[in-house]
């Protein structure tokens, strides 16, 4: 990061070089639209159709999701405005993760928030070897501003940082590996980041009505993504939990637990307890069950709620918080990509009436010159 922020381009192509085995001069860094605009139109027409429909849906979510968020707005009491503005980030960098696969799922669900939102440049970066016709089709549906094929923590400093081919971002979001996780801790305040992406993590809550096939098939889809991701079962009902565990492919094993509850409380008492990252209800009645939930990144209800459904087309951004961070954060939306500015503003009548208080409080804490900014417009003539 030290490299990058000090000699730009030259470290970028250094570290393309030794870590991703590619060699690119600045010059090669941004890959034209033009090119991902191919890409969308020779893709194979089912899998055009897949990617669009998931467009859809993700657009759709997060328009909702605008509508009933956060606006500006404005309150008069006696002589005082208050009140907030609601802008966009001017800018904002998408990292979209290589390591053992390439995601244009990941495109749709980072870039399509970020347009919702109305940010006015949106930039994607990913590593030149994961740079398929897929990942091209999809940030040429999402409409990405620019495209680079810097991968890594060259493309975290790279969009921080600034060099000569890439002008920086104000935010840079998305998940990655360790060593990506490790750069946006580095550079936040720099830059604006949106979560600390760890391994993926399922829990699942089952009682006797669910499937073990089911749950087994989603407890190895989280599994897939990386040997550190965790899946977990939590279940009231012995015979469940030993045909789901039966049913899990032994490659996967070491990395599925399979926990029993006394009752349904207790399996959400222990699901909350862990706030994962995806929370499966495979139980009756789960919509009766979703007003206990205290932590997770996204529910899913029912045993015909697939996580990768959400992972891929339902709406909802799959970019969402690991490691227990559900229980103080959100996944990406809408909202991550806006800021709210306070707007106050005070009449004569007004500021003249507050004086005194405001000075007391200023004094309180030995803030002389506070203090002396609203004396002096109390004595103004």
């Amino acid at each position: 990061m030290d490299d990058i922020r000090r000699q730009g381009d030259a470290a970028v192509a250094k570290a393309l070089a030794r870590h991703d085995g590619v060699r690119l001069s600045p010059r090669e860094f941004r890959v034209p639209l033009e090119r991902a605009r191919r890409a969308l139109g020779s893709l194979a027409p089912d899998r055009r159709r897949a990617l669009e429909s998931s467009a859809r849906n993700i657009r759709r979510f997060h328009e909702t999701e605008r509508r009933q968020g956060p606006r500006s707005w404005r309150e008069k009491r006696g002589g005082v405005l208050a009140g907030q503005e609601i802008r966009p980030v001017g800018s904002a960098g998408v990292y979209v993760p290589g390591g053992r696969f390439a995601y244009p799922s990941t495109v749709l669900m980072t870039v399509i928030p970020a347009r919702v939102a109305g940010v006015p440049r949106v930039v994607m970066a990913t590593p030149p070897q994961h740079l398929t016709e897929d990942v091209l089709a999809a940030a040429a549906l999402a409409g990405v501003d620019e495209i680079y094929q810097i991968g890594g923590v060259a493309a975290v400093g790279a969009l921080t940082y600034g060099t000569r081919t890439v002008k920086a971002v104000d935010l840079v979001v998305g998940p990655g590996g360790a060593w990506v996780t490790e750069a946006k801790r580095q550079v936040f305040g720099a830059v604006g980041i949106d979560t600390l992406a760890g391994p993926s993590e399922i829990v699942i809550v089952a009682d006797r009505s669910a499937r073990p096939n089911f749950a087994a098939a989603d407890l190895m889809a989280q599994a897939e993504h990386d040997p550190l991701a965790r899946s977990t079962l939590i279940s009231t009902d012995a015979g469940f939990l030993a045909a789901a565990r039966a049913a899990v492919a032994p490659a996967f094993r070491r990395q599925c637990r399979f926990v029993m509850a006394r009752n349904l409380e207790e399996a959400l008492e222990r699901a909350s307890a862990l706030a994962p990252e995806h929370l499966s209800l495979m139980v009756k009645n789960p919509a009766a069950l979703l007003p206990r939930v205290r932590n997770a990144g996204a529910v899913f209800l029912g045993s015909w709620s697939p996580v990768a459904a959400g992972d891929y087309w339902a709406g909802p951004s799959h970019v969402l918080p690991t490691g227990r961070s559900a229980r103080f954060s959100s996944g990406l939306s809408v909202q991550t990509f806006l800021k709210r500015t306070s707007v106050i503003g005070l009449t004569e009548p007004a500021v003249r009436r507050a004086a005194p208080s405001i000075a007391q409080l200023a004094e309180a804490e030995g803030l002389a010159f506070h203090a002396a900014s609203v004396r002096a417009r109390e004595a103004a003539v």
